[in-house]
């Protein structure tokens, strides 16, 4: 991947930090036995619901248990601890998977978990007050994002090369990694010039004003799938039937809240958060407005790849027309996918 200067603003990032001190769990830990639950540890995401979180609830996972141990605001860093057996899944965006498979990592992706719809989407903001109005007003400004490499690099650089920067230009529009919670305050104090939000932190930003949308990645797009859950094909040959019942539990709770009335599904969040004790807010739930995954159960398809194989090529993380997307994932455990579930 070409360099990309990346700034750290720590001022504001003390109370945003991942807790992933409890990540050291030996891999052993999720084997379970042969009689007994499968244990499937992973991280979360402060004062969010996971889609595993609300299979569970709902009883999606009748023989698998989840074991929390930490918190994640990075998606190329949770499939990496997925990957090295730190946890037994992670979920990340669909480019950072490929660089993962490229890298050598023995993971599969086996169900799409996030996405962009006309409602729920990553967009990218700055203050009402900005002078930047066009991608080309943007050379030489921050924008502050979760991590590189991953699904907000690719939207900025695929906006920007649209609106005809060349790609000397485009390396002046600088990075700057923050954890989502605290993105919305470096806009408002002026630390950078963007910021891209999504999820409730985008719509509790947007109902505080002041903000103004520059573009989204459904803008750019459409709606799509963003990424996938990957899980290691280790544990896929050793336990099967887990893997089978955690990817249809989360096809089913995909579905769950697609077509539960919007109160009913703030209602299970708030009650998920309030119960696991983790010292959550849960005021943000109430600007939920919807799953964001358009394929049915989180089916993947190959053009979950292809989208970002111009990206993906022009930052070096695979040669010129080298993208195998059959190679990269399965839907064999979906059951909403192969028609062996409801």
């Amino acid at each position: 991947m070409r360099a990309r200067t990346t700034t750290r603003l720590l001022v504001l990032t003390l109370g945003g930090a991942a807790a992933l001190t409890a990540c050291s769990l030996p891999s052993t830990e999720a084997a379970g036995s042969a009689k007994g639950p499968v244990t499937l540890r992973y991280q979360g995401s402060a004062n969010n619901v996971t889609l595993p979180e609300l299979a569970a609830e709902l009883g999606y996972f009748p023989t698998i248990r989840l074991r929390w141990v930490g918190n994640t605001t990075s998606g190329p860093q949770d499939i990496q601890s997925a990957a090295t057996g730190q946890t037994d899944f992670g979920g990340a965006f669909s480019g950072a998977v490929v660089k993962l498979v490229d890298a050598g990592a023995p993971v599969k992706a086996v169900v799409n978990y996030y996405g962009s719809d006309a409602r729920s989407f990553i967009g990218f903001y700055v203050k009402d007050s900005s002078g930047i109005r066009t991608a080309r007003d943007l050379i030489g400004r921050k924008i502050a994002v979760n991590t590189l490499g991953a699904h907000a690099e690719a939207v900025i650089d695929t906006y920007l090369e649209k609106n005809g920067l060349t790609p000397a230009e485009v390396q002046k529009v600088q990075l700057v990694v923050l954890p989502p919670n605290d993105s919305e305050q470096a806009l408002r104090r002026g630390q950078v010039d963007a910021a891209a939000l999504s999820g409730v932190l985008q719509d509790h930003a947007v109902a505080a004003g002041g903000l103004r949308s520059l573009f989204s990645d459904y803008s750019l797009f459409g709606a799509f799938n963003g990424g996938q859950y990957v899980l290691r094909e280790d544990f896929i040959a050793q336990h099967p039937s887990a893997a089978r019942e955690f990817v249809t539990g989360v096809a089913k709770a995909i579905e769950w809240e697609r077509t539960t009335p919007r109160d009913q599904v703030i209602a299970k969040f708030t009650s998920i958060i309030t119960k696991r004790g983790r010292n959550e807010k849960t005021g943000n739930l109430r600007y939920w407005k919807s799953v964001g995954i358009p394929s049915r159960g989180g089916a993947i398809s190959d053009e979950d790849f292809t989208r970002w194989q111009a990206w993906l090529e022009q930052a070096g993380i695979v040669d010129k027309g080298d993208l195998k997307p059959s190679r990269l994932y399965t839907n064999a455990f979906n059951g909403l996918a192969t028609g062996g579930a409801r």
